[in-house]
């Protein structure tokens, strides 16, 4: 029994002074250093956010179409006796030349027998007008004679009455006044006949007038002569051939201005007419098209596709849209007019703008200062921002637009990113709200975006010897 109670005394001592043991054991070991760990500093480029002059681009494709294409015909028929010693396919003549004549001798024979038959009744009228005068004095002097007569039969009849006369002599001067009555009466007749004479024979004057018209048209119609400068496309005819009317003579492409019936994609075509809200068009009825399309003040550059070998650009014009969408390639017709299209040709350095080439059309918009950022700034909809404590901010914002590597955004009001502030433009890992930054501004990037947004190096292309004033106009 005092051996069972000597074990459950000394078990719990036992255990009693290990814990005092450990207890004492921590309480005077030393403290463990620890190491203060953190985020090392992570290098970015930034760039500063800045409203940037900013100028939309789209580029359109299509081929070269003459402004003017005549398909001459003939007007009358007959034998060609001339065709234009370079009245040849490719070659360029200028405005009013004769590149073709029909045998003229019928048409001339034509033209005699109407300037015969006009002088003939203009003969006629003469004659009419000085029988006319010839007859009205006629008329005057048989009044003047019937007045008298007149006068002398009153005297007689007087004298009849005192007994004086013979009853003999009052009747022969009443037949001498009978006769000049006769005589007024078919003068004045023949007078009144006149007016309807010369009014038919004014009338076969007219007529005659209009015959000679024609015949000289006719005779006209057979010079044909070019109707503005161009170069000559495909001959039909040769000389001596006996053509009929409508006949097809040849084509001539007019060399002042060409067209491109440029196709953009209707994704490209809304950016470049946004933001003109403020100036509607009224392309139902416009008496001035041209003048409502150049509201939207649209520059436009003219490239050829697979002539990379020539440095050769031009100027071009907006004219017309089209008036539907294409549902299979979805995309927008703009017809675009180059003025002089011949003019500068430099072989083997600047070509001109033949019918049938392919040609690039990019689009400008005017200037508007926007929100530029470069597309690796974005992250999933939001930016990273180096804040005044070099700490990682994260911002989401709205992209309005996009430009090939640019974007246009704007900020939104519960994260709103200031003008000024610090955007990140290089990769950011972790990404860490707070995270501590070293922010490198790259001042060459900057720059290069700000040129990017307004295109600058796109339009500082040449025509000749001078650089391209853009918005100068072409006539349609």
């Amino acid at each position: 029994m005092t051996k069972i109670l000597q074990k459950a005394f000394i078990l719990p001592l036992i255990v009693f002074l290990a814990l005092a043991v450990v207890v004492y054991k921590v309480k005077t070991q030393a403290p463990i250093a620890h190491e203060r760990l953190s985020f090392p500093i992570k290098s970015v480029d930034v760039i500063t956010l800045k409203k940037l002059p900013f100028r939309n681009r789209a580029i359109a494709y299509g081929h070269v179409e003459p402004a003017i294409v005549l398909n001459a015909k003939t007007e009358v028929s007959g034998k060609i006796s001339y065709i234009h010693p370079f009245l040849k396919k490719g070659a360029s003549l200028p405005k009013n030349t004769i590149v073709l004549k029909i045998e003229p001798t019928a048409f001339e024979f034509s033209l005699d027998q109407s300037k015969a038959g006009l002088s003939s009744s203009q003969h006629s009228l003469t004659q009419l007008e000085v029988e006319e005068k010839s007859t009205r004095r006629l008329l005057e002097i048989a009044q003047e004679n019937l007045r008298i007569g007149k006068q002398e039969l009153a005297r007689l009849q007087s004298i009849l009455k005192r007994g004086l006369v013979a009853r003999s002599s009052i009747d022969e001067e009443q037949q001498k006044v009978l006769q000049l009555s006769q005589q007024v009466a078919d003068l004045q007749g023949r007078l009144d006949s006149y007016a309807s004479r010369k009014s038919s024979t004014e009338a076969q004057i007219k007529q005659s007038k209009t015959q000679l018209a024609q015949s000289e048209d006719t005779l006209g119609r057979t010079e044909i002569r070019l109707p503005f400068d161009a170069r000559i496309g495909t001959v039909a005819v040769e000389k001596g051939e006996y053509i009929s009317t409508g006949n097809v003579l040849f084509e001539a492409l007019g060399t002042e201005s060409v067209e491109i019936n440029a196709q953009l994609p209707v994704s490209q075509f809304y950016p470049l007419i946004k933001g003109f809200e403020d100036h509607p068009l009224n392309l139902k009825q416009v008496s001035n098209l041209q003048a409502e399309f150049l509201k939207i003040k649209l520059q436009t550059i003219v490239r050829l596709v697979g002539y990379e070998d020539f440095d050769a650009v031009w100027k071009g014009q907006l004219l017309r849209i089209g008036e539907a969408i294409d549902p299979q390639r979805d995309t927008i017709s703009l017809v675009v007019a180059v003025n002089k299209p011949y003019d500068n040709v430099i072989p083997g350095v600047r070509p001109p703008l033949l019918k049938g080439m392919y040609a690039e059309v990019e689009f400008f918009t005017p200037v508007r200062d926007l929100l530029v950022i470069p597309r690796k700034a974005l992250h999933q909809g939001r930016i990273y921002v180096a804040n005044e404590d070099n700490k990682l901010e994260i911002r989401a914002v709205n992209v309005l637009q996009k430009r090939g590597d640019l974007l246009i955004i704007e900020s939104l009001p519960e994260q709103a990113v200031q003008v000024g502030e610090r955007i990140i433009i290089s990769d950011v890992v972790p990404v860490i709200e707070g995270l501590p930054l070293k922010p490198i501004h790259v001042t060459e990037f900057e720059q290069q975006l700000a040129k990017n947004a307004l295109s600058e190096e796109l339009l500082q292309v040449k025509f000749s010897d001078k650089p391209v004033e853009m918005g100068e106009g072409v006539q349609p």
